[in-house]
This record gives structure tokens, sequence and C-alpha cells, in this order.
């Protein structure tokens, strides 16, 4: 294929794109949006693509995701041995599907799940997935008692999206409890104010991505206890422990919100956020068998076995699954113990001193998930979004966003510390949200109002 003048490529609005990658090669042309009309050679293909996600942001300054960017080389390999293993083919592949077993047992011991053999529950691609089977599975429960009326489900309006979706989907009102004045999550005085005889759980947040703060989740039962007493309505609770489910634990021992609660149904978790593995993998787990109802899971005949299968997804790789079981093995209680507890105090301790700079306030302080939320205090002349940008521009990825109903008003800065965000690592962090607030303040006015900063193209600049 001839090399492109550039004046083609002018005039094309460089919808093609002749590339030397390798610099020995002859140049090429290499089409963005249709395929090439022959083949490239392997190095030159891995360079264009390797060259143009070099443009992406660096994940390990990623301070808006909850998702793992650091794992050891050595799991590293391990997935890479089992990528090419479909998880479904539990009898082509026993043993994958072994330690998938294994793991949820481990969770479910955790989580203080009555003794079972085998425990009921599942791995998942991630949180979304699990929460629409315990969603799922309450819905039923709730069908076979045959009342009239449409069903609900009570949460805070601060729940991950996935929540609302699973309303929409599966034709369950979402009863979505807003914020008020200094209130960001549910609380057990609000429960039983949303909550009727259709209403087929609640879900309780342990962790909210808005600010990192739990849910009182012991609180919220007991008040669905008294609700029983008055109301005759047995009204079961999710815990949606995406990040806290593998936080406290290890860190907050003493609290309870999981299957020590009776009124606690199923419980989820990301094994690609705290659970400490790179994304997809969830995990959801149920009290008992009976929290389950047996018409939902199906027994599929698949390459020679009959095999039970609870899920939405079908085929994807076992190399997750495989990895959260080498990291169960690796770190055991007390290394998630340190893992854990080195993440929060880099938190708290990165709160405090953006606390002590004296333009923020903090809404939270990293004492629970470690995360922590802050916003820009009154009477400075920049935003929230300005910040954002400003920290941006030095590669720094720390999400602005406002809160949603009732506290549309408020908008934040979020920072997640993740295993491999290290104290150096938040030193340098500081160092550049210090540098940045000179010219920040030289501003007359906030310059960007309510616009996140972004490295996609069209993005308010």
């Amino acid at each position: 294929m001839p090399l492109a003048k550039p004046s083609d490529h002018r005039r094309r609005g460089r919808r093609d794109l002749a590339v030397n990658p390798i610099v020995t090669r002859e140049p090429v042309e290499i089409p963005r949006h249709r395929m090439p009309a022959g083949e490239l050679d392997p190095d030159t293909a891995y360079q264009v693509v390797h060259d143009e996600l070099m443009l992406d942001g660096n994940p390990r300054l990623n301070l808006a995701t909850f998702v793992t960017t650091w794992m050891e080389p050595q799991a590293r390999t391990l997935m890479a041995e089992c990528v090419d293993k479909n998880m479904i083919d539990k009898d082509e592949y026993p043993r994958t599907a072994e330690l998938e077993q294994r793991c949820v047992h481990m969770l479910a011991t955790l989580w203080h799940a009555p003794e079972a053999d085998p425990p009921t529950g599942c791995s998942t691609t991630g949180s979304s997935e699990a929460c629409m089977l315990a969603g799922l599975a309450m819905k039923r429960r709730w069908q076979r008692r045959n009342l009239p009326g449409r069903p609900n489900i009570v949460m805070g309006i601060n729940v991950q999206v996935c929540w609302e979706k699973f309303a929409n989907y599966w034709d369950v009102d979402a009863r979505l409890v807003p914020m008020s004045g200094d209130r960001f999550h549910l609380t057990a005085d609000e429960v039983t104010q949303h909550c009727d005889e259709n209403t087929i759980g609640v879900v309780a947040i342990l962790g909210s991505t808005f600010d990192g703060s739990y849910e009182p989740v012991a609180e919220i039962c007991a008040a669905l206890d008294r609700l029983q007493e008055e109301k005759g309505w047995d009204v079961p609770v999710h815990v949606d422990g995406a990040s806290g489910a593998m936080i406290a634990p290890f860190c907050d021992p003493d609290l309870v919100w999981d299957f020590r609660l009776d009124r606690v149904c199923s419980i989820n978790t990301s094994g690609h956020k705290y659970g400490l593995v790179y994304p997809g993998v969830g995990w959801v787990v149920w009290r008992d068998a009976a929290a389950l109802p047996a018409d939902l899971v199906f027994d599929v005949n698949y390459l020679g076995g009959q095999m039970p299968t609870f899920a939405l997804n079908f085929s994807r790789p076992g190399a997750q699954v495989a990895a959260q079981y080498y990291l169960f093995l690796r770190l055991g209680f007390a290394g998630f113990q340190r893992v854990q507890s080195y993440s929060r105090e880099v938190a708290t301790t990165l709160a405090e001193r953006v606390a002590k700079l004296g333009p923020f306030r903090l809404l939270t302080d990293g004492s629970e998930l470690p995360v922590f939320a802050f916003t820009v205090s009154e009477g400075e002349p920049f935003s929230v979004f300005d910040v954002s940008a400003a920290m941006r521009e030095r590669g720094w990825l720390v999400p602005a966003y406002p809160f949603p109903a009732d506290r549309e008003d408020l908008s934040v800065l979020r920072v997640v510390v993740r295993t491999g965000f290290t104290h150096d690592l938040a030193d340098l962090m500081f160092d550049d949200l210090t540098a940045c607030l000179p010219r920040l303040r030289e501003q007359a006015a906030p310059v960007r109002g309510d616009e996140a900063a972004s490295f996609s193209h069209g993005a308010a600049r």
C-alpha cells in the first residue's frame, strides 16, 4: 500500500494515518475506522496500538477509580496462564471451578454466614452483576408471597447506578432516599419511612462511592426489626459491600454489618476493588440456600456434564478467579489486614494534610473506606472543577462532581487510596496540590463552574 501524502491526510481529516512505528521499516497507511485490506506485521500492529494507548491516563495516578491498578508479578503471570480458560466450562476446567468454590467458602466464612457445605454464592464479572443477582433473588422471594401491587426497593440516592439499572430492567420501583443537610447516605430513620408491604428489600451500602462512608447496617436492620413487629412486614437487607466488604472484616472487626445480622440475606463485593485483583471479578454470597430461590438456578448440560449456574453472564476468563484465590493464599487474613490498614493510614494522613492547607473542607477523612471527599471552602476564587483540571495537568486524576438530590448545591473532590498508592506517592500528590494553589488563588472567579476535566475529545478546555 503506497505512503499517503501529507495533503491527503489533511483532506481526509486524518481518518487514515501513515505511520512508521518500527523505524527501520517502510511506512504503511493504516485506516482507523475500517478494516485494513491486508495484514500487518505483528510488531507493527502492536506498536500502533501500544503507542496510541500511551495517551491514556496513568492508572497508578488515577485517584478516581476504586479498581485495582497494581498486582504482584506472580499474580500477573498466573492471570496470563489462565486467561484462555472459560469459567463456564466447569467440566473442562474443574480445578478453576474448584478455586471459585473455595473463594466463595472463604468469603462466606469471612462474613460469618451460617456453616454450609457448599455455601451459596458465585463469582461474577463485577459487583454490578452481583447486585443484579441479589436483587433478582429478593424480587423472586417477594413474588412467592403473591401480594397485589408493584414491588419496590429502598436505598439511598448514593447507590451505584447498577441498582437503578436493576430496578429499571426488572420492573421494580426504586425508592431513592435523597440526601439532606449533612446526611449523605441512608439511615435507619429514613428506611422505615419508605418501606411498605411490597418492599422486596433494602440496600445498605458498606462504603458509599460518593464519600467513602459506611451506612449503619446494624441500625437499619434494627429499625426493620421494629417495623416487622409493628406492621408485620418482613423486609430483607442486601449489603452492597463492593468496597467495604473487603475492608471492614480486616480494619473494623468489631463492626457488625454482615450475616451476624439475621436480616442480612446477601452480600456482594468487587474482587477487583479492595479484593486486590485486576478487573473484572465480583462475588455474591447468600445467607443460605433458602435465600436464593432454587428456580433461579439453572442446570445446564454443557460440554458433557450437568452444571448449575445462576449468572447474567456466560463465557468469561478464569484468570481473575485464579488471581483472587492466589491473593487469599498469598496474604491470608493477616496480610489483608496489613494491606488494607496501610491504605487507610495513607488516606487518613493525606486527608489531614489536605484539611490543614486552608482552602478545603473535609466531608470524610478516610477512616472507613480508605477514601476521603473534600470541597472548596467558601470565599475561595476557584471551584473543585478548577482543582481537578489543575491536578490533571500534572498527571493526577482527581474527580470532581456534584452530589445528588437534595444536595446538588454541594460539589466535591474525592481521593481513593488503593494498594500501590504509597505514602511516597501521597507526598507527591500533596506537593502538586499545594503547587496548584497560588495560581488558582489568583483567579478572579471560578473558571469551571460545573465542568469536569477530561482527556477525551470534546471535553471543556
